[in-house]
Order: C-alpha cells, then sequence, then structure tokens
C-alpha cells in the first residue's frame, strides 16, 4: 500500500460531524457573565484584602496625650490567640466555608489568593482585638478574660452567620465603649500635673493609678472607631465561598 492509498484512507474514515451537533454560542450573554466574574474577583481579590489591611493598620494606631504623635502597638499574644479563635468560628458558623476556598480541584494559584484573603481577615481580627484590649493594668487581664470566656462558649454553640455578625457587632461595640468611653477618661487630665490632677480630681487620679490606664489623645478613639467599622464592613462583603453570588 503506498502512502498515496493511505493518505486516501485516512482522510475517508474523518468523520464529519452533523451541523445538529454544533454548540450554539451567545456571544452577549458570554461577555455578560464574564463581566459579573471580573466584578466578584475584584471585589473578593482585591477591595477585601484592602478593607481588611486598612483596618488592621488603623487598629494598631494610638495618638500620644502629650505631643500628638503617632504610635503602633504590636498585637501581644492573647489577639493572635483570640483570632485564631474567631476564625474556627467563622468556620463554624459557616462565615467561612473553608471546603470551598481551599480545594484540589482548583489550581495553586487559587488556593495561594483564597489563601491571602483569608490571612487578610485573620491579620485584621488580631488588630481589632489588640484595639478593643487595654494594654496593660488590672482592665487588660478583665477584658481579656471576658473575650476568651465569650469566644470560648461560642465555639460550641450553634451559631448562623447572621447571629454570629451581630453578636460580634454587640461585643465589639461593649469593649469600645468600656476602653475609649469609660477608662480613657480615668487618665489625668494632660493640661495639668499630676499634684494639680490629685488635687482637684483625687478619685479620677486615683483609679487611674489603681488601674494603669496608659494616656492617649482623644483622637485615639476616633480612629478605633472607623477600624472597628471597617472590619465589620468588610465582614459583610465576605462571601462564605469564592465564586458564590453574595
Amino acid at each position: 500500500m503506498t502512502k498515496t492509498d493511505m493518505a486516501d484512507k485516512s482522510s475517508d474514515e474523518i468523520a464529519v460531524p452533523d451541523s445538529s451537533d454544533l454548540i450554539e454560542h451567545k456571544p452577549s450573554q458570554v461577555v455578560k457573565l464574564t463581566n459579573a466574574e471580573k466584578r466578584r474577583s475584584y471585589r473578593l481579590y482585591v477591595y477585601l484584602p484592602i478593607v481588611f489591611l486598612t483596618s488592621a493598620l488603623l487598629g494598631g494606631l494610638r495618638f500620644s496625650a502629650t505631643d500628638r504623635t503617632f504610635i503602633f502597638i504590636k498585637p501581644s499574644l492573647v489577639c493572635l490567640i483570640f483570632a485564631a479563635m474567631l476564625m474556627v468560628l467563622f468556620a463554624r458558623a459557616h462565615l467561612v466555608r473553608v471546603s470551598s476556598w481551599f480545594s484540589e480541584e482548583r489550581s495553586l494559584l487559587n488556593n495561594a489568593a483564597n489563601g491571602v484573603v483569608l490571612a487578610s481577615v485573620f491579620v485584621s481580627s488580631t488588630q481589632i482585638f489588640n484595639s478593643l484590649i487595654p494594654e496593660q493594668g488590672v482592665p487588660y487581664w478583665i477584658v481579656a478574660f471576658c473575650f476568651f470566656w465569650t469566644l470560648w462558649n461560642n465555639i460550641f454553640a450553634e451559631f448562623d452567620t447572621r447571629r454570629l455578625v451581630r453578636s460580634l457587632g454587640a461585643l465589639f461595640a461593649l469593649a469600645f465603649v468600656v476602653k475609649y468611653l469609660v477608662l480613657l477618661n480615668l487618665a489625668a487630665p494632660t493640661n495639668q500635673s499630676w499634684i494639680q490632677g490629685i488635687i482637684q480630681s483625687p478619685s479620677r487620679s486615683a483609679a487611674a493609678w489603681l488601674l494603669d490606664v496608659p494616656q492617649f489623645s482623644s483622637a485615639t478613639g476616633y480612629v478605633q472607631f472607623f477600624a472597628v467599622a471597617i472590619y465589620m464592613f468588610g465582614l459583610y462583603l465576605l462571601p462564605a465561598a469564592p465564586g458564590r453570588r453574595q
């Protein structure tokens, strides 16, 4: 058999598909779906990390009461533990479905991108606890114990997503009021000496000395208010699974 006969035979065996088997494509619908996917991808992989990292940056920022300088306070080990417990609570309440964020069916790049998003959530959660827990003294241990007791009990409770977000909002609001509206006002005024503070307001000075309350400017409370608000907004935008409609 010559090469010409083999070429003719192979060309005869080629099956020509019927026109009815051809798939009809609608370019308008494909373009619309692609735009929707792009919007969700931008929101998940660009906007959400920016929101959480902004909250993390503001969460460690303080203003000195003496010269109004910026002070960035690093989180303690307790804040890291509380953030890890909060991530477990997110998974328990299905605010974050871990099996949908990481899968063998996804590419390595996609899993890495999802990991960056969840890492930004963890970092922001750490800084929120750093923002709401007092820096030192007796209030540090009291507020830290209250956070630990609440998170530990919630891990074993049945939570849905909305109930969890409302509970966190109420918990963070109470901690904010305690630290920045109660404890911060116990510090002696900065426009007078400590002797004048004892003479004019002895109970206030005694409470500040016993509780070891650090002195920060009133602008610190405004900054931390926006840090908590931005964090809660990021949780509202966070989908339970990537690529899923909110």
